[in-house]
């Protein structure tokens, strides 16, 4: 245990945020068995919590609750929970007695570091090693980082780590901080590191820490975790670092953390999602809480571009918290830009007066219907409109237009078709029309009440009620299957919907698409062409329409 360089598996800890901490009682009992049996150094078994503790979950409220989970201590390993802080009522903390966790890791924020120490100080009066936490790390001075080695030295706990909270950090950042907390923090303190794979850079800003160290006297810990499972875009895989480590010296039993992850780590990761992505890029990018990606992500299909100018949008203070009421405003902020469009909606009032609008919806059904689809259009003659997507089997009069990623890439993908079509374009993607475009102010498509209240066929039905259309018939409003491309007649259409949990989207459109029915003051006859899920409901996998 006195090795120059130790290892952490937070896997239990900071996967917690993936699951809820509900791993279940098999795979946090199997999890700990393989960190022990893979001779991880230190194993964070989960949080320390105010809530009573729940069968199979990874928050405690006292340690004995570890109980029923270890198997069989091993001594040659340390086990760890985390408190945040002051999220946690130290009197239900009894004195440690080496039954079960040995060590506290105590998280703190920036600016508050002095009151996190206090903590550690009371939680090492009872017995336990005491790990410090310094969140943002990336946010202390030259002199801040001096203060807190200062006050870490006068408990001098065992190890205080530097944590890359939004995966912000390069290289020189790293060693501009462990330089200085290394040449300020008594010896015998050791110093870890906790990153995040924001701009995928984890793996690597691990490495440099421990290149770092290779030569000097301090010992250091380092973070990892199975798959590098964790909250937004995750952590260093312990997998990788394992592998790293063994090259340099360390011991680590790869086959038990190889069992770990083929035993244990399989249906977490079919089930759920975590790791690198263009938003938590973004996070990274812009030093921002990663609750406000994924509130964009859960309430809102917004786009890269969207939600890079949304975050950019808020002050350097507001990105490292999280108000979603702020959120809120900079999202409506950044979709509603001022338009004048009243010549626009005159224009369109008279272009489809009097006739019948198709909808051309991109469900898989437009393909597999196309016949009887080409049929209406030749008897009828409708005003055809594409909605969202270009598909190559047909000619349209419009395209109406409500994402920009499905916008940029029917101008990039269709080109020819592109240019051919008049455009309908809500003002969240452009204000400044090319030629054949019409842009139409983004409140007018709109209804607030659902999460997904900009889906396009619902968008697109508002503004005809709008338009003063009386009769609209809709064609590939299918509604989402399993798998994203089976829902599409293009699967390589970008997706623009969050997340996999597809019958919720359908129950909340097929809401929306009610409310229309009862709501349009003009728009009173709505058909639908092709089977669509929105109309009816399922009987023995076969829609009723």
């Amino acid at each position: 245990m006195n090795q120059k360089i130790q290892l952490l598996d937070c896997t239990l800890r900071d996967g917690a945020y993936i699951v809820d901490s509900q791993f279940g009682a098999p795979a946090i009992k199997g999890i700990l068995k393989k960190m022990q049996d893979a001779n991880v150094d230190i194993i964070e078994c989960g949080w320390l919590k105010n809530d009573p503790h729940r069968d199979g979950s990874t928050f405690y409220h006292i340690p004995d609750d570890l109980k029923p989970y270890l198997l069989e201590k091993d001594r040659r390993s340390i086990y760890t929970v985390m408190i945040d802080w002051d999220r946690y009522d130290l009197d239900a903390l009894p004195p440690c007695d080496g039954e079960t966790v040995d060590a506290v890791r105590i998280v703190f924020p920036h600016g508050r570091y002095k009151e996190g120490i206090a903590v550690g100080n009371a939680v090492k009066e009872k017995g336990y090693q005491v790990f410090y936490q310094a969140a943002n790390t990336l946010a202390y001075s030259d002199e801040d980082l001096r203060s807190l080695a200062r006050e870490i030295n006068q408990i001098h706990p065992v190890s205080l780590s530097v944590v890359d909270t939004f995966g912000a950090m390069y290289e020189e950042d790293l060693e501009r901080i462990a330089d200085i907390l290394d040449a300020n923090l008594d010896e015998g303190i050791r110093l870890g590191f906790h990153s995040h794979n924001n701009q995928q850079l984890s793996f690597a800003l691990t490495i440099r820490f421990v290149k770092m160290f290779r030569n000097r006297e301090r010992g250091i810990i380092v973070d990892a975790s199975l798959n590098g499972m964790g909250r937004g875009a995750g952590n260093a895989p312990t997998e990788l670092i394992v592998n790293y480590l063994n090259q340099h010296g360390c011991c680590y039993d790869m086959d038990a953390v190889m069992d770990a992850i083929d035993i244990y780590m399989e249906y977490f990761k079919e089930n759920y999602e975590w790791g690198y992505s263009t938003p938590y890029f973004i996070a990274g990018m812009y030093c921002c809480h990663v609750n406000n990606i994924a509130y964009l992500l859960a309430n809102h299909r917004t786009s890269a571009k969207d939600m890079r100018n949304i975050i950019e949008s808020l002050s350097p203070e507001d990105r490292r918290k999280y108000d979603y009421g702020l959120l809120e405003e900079k999202y409506i902020e950044n979709q509603d830009k001022l338009v004048d469009d009243e010549e626009t909606v005159r224009f369109l009032k008279k272009a489809f007066k009097g006739r019948t609008v198709l909808l051309v919806a991109p469900g898989k059904s437009v393909i597999e219907e196309q016949e009887k689809i080409l049929e209406y259009i030749r008897t009828e003659k409708p005003v055809v409109i594409a909605v969202n997507a270009l598909l190559r089997e047909y000619r349209y009069d419009y395209m109406f237009a409500a994402n920009s990623a499905r916008y940029d890439y029917a101008r990039e993908s269709r080109q020819e078709q592109f240019g051919q079509t008049k455009k309908i374009v809500l003002s969240n993607i452009k204000t400044k029309p090319l030629e054949n475009e019409y842009i139409v102010s983004f409140n007018r498509a709109i209804k607030r009440g659902w999460e997904h209240f900009d889906n396009a066929v619902i968008c697109c039905l508002r503004l005809l009620d709008k338009l003063e259309v009386e009769h609209a018939v809709i064609a590939g409003f299918d509604g989402f299957k399993t798998k994203y491309n089976e829902s599409y007649a293009d699967a390589s259409l970008p997706a623009i919907n969050p997340g996999k949990q597809w019958d919720e989207l359908n129950e909340e459109i097929k809401s929306m698409f009610a409310d229309v029915k009862q709501t349009a003051k003009v728009l009173r006859r709505i058909e639908v062409l092709t089977e669509s899920y929105f109309t009816g409901d399922v009987v023995g996998g076969k829609i009723n329409a």
